[in-house]
């Protein structure tokens, strides 16, 4: 554990990961296990809907509900038909993947002002980080860089308050935490290192998987992991608040770039791919779990 500035700085590694990996029992049903509410992918980027939900539903939920546009709809379903295009209700929402803030339809806005005021915990990505005041519910933001030298320039008071990528790239672990307290959110700030950030100053790092990672659609496939697993913890998000909220985050990330190493191993890799191989990352962590449960560690 590192100490920055009187601010502990903790590296999330697989022990961690382990303890919140959610495996159904007996008695679980699709409801049980968790239902993810999703408004993701548009016109022009249907893909990001069909990542995030391809994720989501390899990382361990029990139901999907797509909500998104028609065209990315089509696509969600042509590669996931278990995914319900039906609303109801669910223990977490992911949104604004896929979107794009400066051109979007009246349509998205109200399906995504629907969820924000839901309550329930949110994952809020990209085209939708603009409306992260009016959610109702706890949130956890993931932008990269640049994106979040957008959010916090919207913030500022004047152009000379404002911050570019290239400073928040800098020091990245400052400015995630700077941003948790500015918006009072859980910040999962993407890069080759992750750093998680919560308002009370607690920090994060994670640092898995190959620089392969960098690739199209690849956030969109960590936004669908961790959309998952604020499905399957909402009890406990209800109890442990942004703490919570950044484990589960800290363990997203994890879990992607683990699914990124066994995908690559050593070659280029695709988005798909990176989702496709979060199964056996989740087998391996729930094996671990069983041991340290067996071994009373």
């Amino acid at each position: 554990m590192n100490e920055v500035h009187g601010t502990q700085v903790r590296e999330w590694g697989e022990g961690d990961a382990t303890g919140w990996i959610a495996e159904p029992g007996e008695a679980s049903d699709k409801y049980s296990r968790g239902v993810l509410g999703v408004v993701t992918g548009s016109d022009r980027y249907p893909g990001a809907a069909v990542l995030g939900v391809e994720a989501a539903a390899r990382t361990g939920v029990g139901m999907i509900r797509y909500l998104g546009a028609p065209r990315p709809a089509e696509e969600v379903l042509r590669r996931r038909p278990e995914a319900v295009s039906a609303g109801g209700r669910v223990q977490a929402w992911l949104i604004g993947s896929g979107m794009d803030a400066g051109a979007r339809p009246s349509d998205d806005l109200l399906r995504l002002r629907a969820a924000l005021a839901d309550g329930t915990p949110l994952v809020v990505d990209a085209g939708a980080l603009d409306l992260v005041g009016s959610a109702t519910g706890l949130v956890v933001v993931t932008p990269h860089y640049r994106e979040l030298a957008g959010m916090l320039a919207a913030r500022a008071d004047d152009d000379s308050d404002a911050v570019t990528a290239a400073e928040i790239a800098a020091d990245p672990g400052a400015w995630a935490a700077r941003a948790a307290r500015t918006f009072g959110v859980t910040v999962l700030l993407k890069g080759h290192t992750t750093h998680v950030a919560v308002p009370s100053g607690a920090r994060y790092t994670v640092t898995a998987g190959p620089a392969w990672l960098a690739t199209a659609g690849s956030g969109d496939v960590l936004g669908g992991i961790l959309g998952a697993l604020l499905a399957t913890h909402a009890d406990e998000i209800v109890s442990g608040g942004h703490e919570t909220l950044a484990a589960l985050a800290a363990t997203a990330a994890w879990v992607h770039g683990r699914a990124g190493e066994q995908a690559s191993d050593g070659g280029p890799i695709v988005a798909l791919d990176i989702a496709e191989a979060v199964p056996g990352v989740v087998r391996d962590l729930l094996r671990e779990q069983r041991r340290a449960l067996r071994s009373g560690d």
